[in-house]
């Protein structure tokens, strides 16, 4: 694993964000975006996962303008509590230009092929899912986002394959905000959205507290396919 400096467009300055390279080359770039939790175990071993199906992997660290370098877990009520809080203090605005930034930055990779996708979880997911209406990502994927039924009305501004992945016992995702999603969703050729059955909030978190191997293997490989198909 590798640390790569990104400058932030707005010229405040930079901000790192991890990298794993795949074997072969050239290759796509996945950017995958974090949790309320940084860039912890997790999105390493979901980075090292990018980087096994053959593409670069790079995670920002998109907590920099609070505080550079969060790395907590799920696993006690202080950490929770200071995920909260940075969520709370998070900027999503300047988050998106710093995605939109790093996007950039990672069709300029040395072996990259110039082809991008991002690939969000929890707070991740709902970026993910505004990259898809925002920036000029080739395919963006959506792991358990809140709040995406706030989201519904740039839906048309959508123009490359979007992949949702719904946790149907989301704890912090009500099931009357699931519902407009599916149903915006339904029939557009571009979006895929999936629901998992008796999968909770994170179900695809590794060593999370949450994790569901069935949901997260079917929905991974959904994922991957999905990858494959727009980065080459």
């Amino acid at each position: 694993m590798a640390t790569i400096s990104i400058k932030a467009s707005d010229g405040s300055g930079s901000f790192d964000a991890l990298l794993i390279e795949p074997k072969a080359k050239p290759a796509g770039v996945v950017v995958l975006i974090q949790e309320i939790f940084g860039v912890n175990d997790a999105m390493r071993a979901a980075a090292a996962w990018v980087a096994d199906l053959g593409f670069f992997a790079v995670c920002p660290d998109l907590f920099w303008r609070i505080e550079p370098g969060i790395d907590i877990t799920d696993k006690t009520d202080a950490e929770w509590k200071r995920a909260f809080e940075l969520f709370q203090q998070f900027d999503r605005a300047k988050g998106m230009e710093d995605l939109k930034a790093t996007v950039a930055a990672a069709r300029k990779l040395p072996g990259a092929n110039g082809k991008v996708g991002t690939l969000g979880y929890c707070l991740g997911g709902a970026a993910a899912f505004m990259m898809a209406e925002q920036s000029d990502a080739d395919i963006n994927v959506s792991y358990y986002g809140v709040g995406l039924d706030g989201l519904l009305d740039q839906l048309s501004s959508v123009t490359k394959p979007l992949v949702v992945h719904i946790a149907d016992q989301d704890e912090f995702f009500p099931p009357e905000g699931r519902a407009k999603v599916v149903a915006a969703t339904e029939g557009n050729p571009l979006i895929r959205t999936y629901v998992y059955p008796n999968a909770d909030h994170a179900f695809a978190r590794v060593g999370g507290i949450h994790w569901n191997g069935r949901a997260a293997t079917i929905a991974n490989g959904r994922t991957a396919e999905a990858l494959a198909a727009s980065l080459g």
